[in-house]
């Protein structure tokens, strides 16, 4: 029966018709995840209307295709002018960027694209085999663990400061400072609006995020009169730019692990309602910098810092789309929409969704792998069409970007407020720019402020009293284990700093698997169990490793700091 419906969904995905609506649709995403304020959102939004005459197969795989298009467009833009396309790709300008610069923008590029390949491919993989089981997690949630979630993913500003940690706390607060503006969503109370109207709504993400670094990119790039007259790539430059394919390949199975990891980590947060890639890839950025012996790199066009986000993103979408199928529930808003189109064909996802509609769901499972496909096709056709962008010189590109900026947020809510709020974020970046301080950890505290709050306030809210909260915050698994992630994530950066020379580095590792196996002992389930007794031979096996070392430190390890 399987292999039925199976055979039913290929001949319904590999017709001629859907075959073309699903490029369009891929094709479609990459331009518009290469518009900084033009979003995967909007994109599919406007790509729902046109799905109406069409069958629930060829709907659902055109939006997949402006999906998985849209997550991969975003590092075109992020790679070649500093200015992430897509909230998913704000990581990937930390290492992407600077390498392109360097000489080597096809390289950087072949690694982005096939890293958002390899990852997407990894989430549909399992989107195939594990989705009920998988969703599942995501109903284990409270607001316990998701703010648990958010303190961990807060940590990560300590890895995202480099050599200025002071400098990034400091960024990181603003950021949460700038979150808190506006009405409490649960009292509607107003928060330092100081009577103005603009203040009193707040700040919505994506004009800061433009913000930020469009327009102090942009800023920093015309503060130079010579500069501002060349191009963005010289004429010859960019006429030989060419997707490193090859050499990307290799680059990115050399560091397998890396690629494993994100997209974990990735489909995870995609499994989780709300959360989407612009978590996941930076996630997935810092768990990469803190695993890599050569974190120090990071931030200056070390590959593992491209592999990583692109990884995450594109399998955040694997993720999203378990939830949506298994559950019925929307993992993010592209998802959300797309549920809007199952309901328009009279289908309800639910978790008989695939034994219901086995043909539907399966096309869905065919349509996510191929689109992969049809993007690594698409992918060196919109390059060609970018390149004779960036040829243009920087004073006039830099006005057409912070135009098509100021429609894209405009559209948005149709406001002027948000014109505004990106214009005084583009100098509030700039002026951190010239100070040294990082915008990472500003867009961080931005992002994560609103649903740390939100979820705050509902976990202190059930919990009636302040020691009960804690009580629930430590009593509650999935919150003990982000909370244990948190606190070790904090002593990372002092871990790699001394462990080629402080003793206590050798228990650090051993300790952390340790405490890792007291929530998943603590979770039902048989699998889970298992899992909590192999952390503990893990420990065991690290503590008799060092032990036969006398407990000293590794002498192969070496300072993963520049050397004073």
């Amino acid at each position: 029966m399987i292999f039925e419906n199976i055979a039913l969904a290929f001949g319904a995905v590999f017709e001629f018709r859907n075959l073309f609506l699903m490029t369009l649709g891929v094709t479609a995403g990459l331009i518009a995840g290469s518009i900084p304020g033009f979003t995967i959102t909007m994109a599919v939004v406007l790509t729902l209307p046109f799905t109406f005459g069409l069958t629930a197969v060829e709907g659902l795989a055109t939006m997949i295709g402006v999906f998985v298009g849209g997550l991969s467009g975003g590092l075109m833009s992020g790679m070649l002018t500093g200015i992430p396309g897509t909230p998913s790709s704000i990581a990937t300008t930390f290492d992407g960027f600077p390498l392109a610069r360097s000489g080597r923008p096809g390289y950087a590029l072949g690694i982005g694209v096939w890293s958002s390949f390899f990852g997407g491919i990894m989430s549909a993989v399992l989107l195939v085999t594990l989705a009920p089981r998988l969703a599942t997690i995501g109903l284990e949630f409270g607001p316990w663990d998701y703010f648990a979630l958010v303190l961990f993913a807060l940590t990560i500003t300590a890895s995202l400061s480099g050599e200025t940690l002071i400098k990034g706390i400091i960024a990181g607060m603003l950021g949460l400072l700038v979150a808190t503006i506006g009405e409490d969503d649960v009292n509607g109370v107003e928060r330092f609006s100081f009577g103005n109207d603009m203040l009193a709504n707040g700040f919505s993400f994506l004009p800061v995020l433009i913000g930020l670094f469009a327009f102090s990119q942009l800023l920093s790039d015309i503060q130079d009169t010579e500069t501002a007259r060349k191009p963005l790539m010289d004429a010859g430059d960019a006429k030989g730019v060419k997707v490193e394919h090859w050499n990307a390949i290799k680059a990115i199975f050399k560091s397998w692990t890396n690629v494993v990891r994100s997209s974990l980590i990735g489909v995870f947060t995609g499994i989780l309602p709300a959360a989407g890639g612009s978590i996941s890839n930076i996630l997935a950025y810092d768990q990469a910098k803190k695993a890599s012996k050569e974190s120090h790199k990071f931030g200056t066009g070390h590959v593992d810092g491209i592999i990583a986000p692109e990884s995450a993103n594109n399998a955040t979408a694997g993720g999203a789309l378990i939830t949506m199928m298994a559950l019925g529930i929307p993992g993010d808003v592209v998802t959300a929409v797309m549920l809007g189109a199952l309901l328009i064909h009279n289908v309800q996802p639910s978790p008989t969704f695939i034994v219901d509609n086995p043909e539907l769901a399966y096309s869905i499972f065919i349509a996510f792998f191929l689109a992969h496909f049809i993007m690594i096709g698409m992918q060196s056709f919109c390059l060609r069409a970018f390149l004779l962008v960036v040829r243009i010189p920087m004073y006039t590109l830099a006005c057409v970007i912070l135009v098509y900026c100021a429609i894209g947020v405009f559209a948005l809510n149709n406001i002027q407020d948000d014109i505004w709020t990106l214009f005084i974020f583009g100098v509030v970046g700039y002026g951190l720019r010239l100070l040294g301080f990082p915008l990472a950890p500003m867009i961080l505290g931005v992002v994560l402020g609103h649903v740390a709050e939100l979820n705050l306030n509902r976990a202190v809210t059930i919990s009636t009293t302040g020691d009960q909260f804690l009580l629930d915050m430590i009593s509650r698994p999935w919150s003990l284990f982000f909370l244990i992630l948190a606190s070790f994530s904090l002593m990372f950066p002092f871990y790699q700093k001394h462990r080629s020379s402080k003793t206590w580095t050798v228990f650090f590792p051993p300790v952390l698997v340790l405490a890792l196996s007291i929530p998943m002992f603590m979770m039902d389930g048989t699998v889970r169990t298992v899992i909590a007794f192999g952390l503990i031979a893990i420990a065991g096996y690290l503590v008799v490793k060092a032990g036969r070392r006398g407990f000293r430190v590794d002498p192969d390890d070496t300072p993963l700091t520049p050397p004073a």
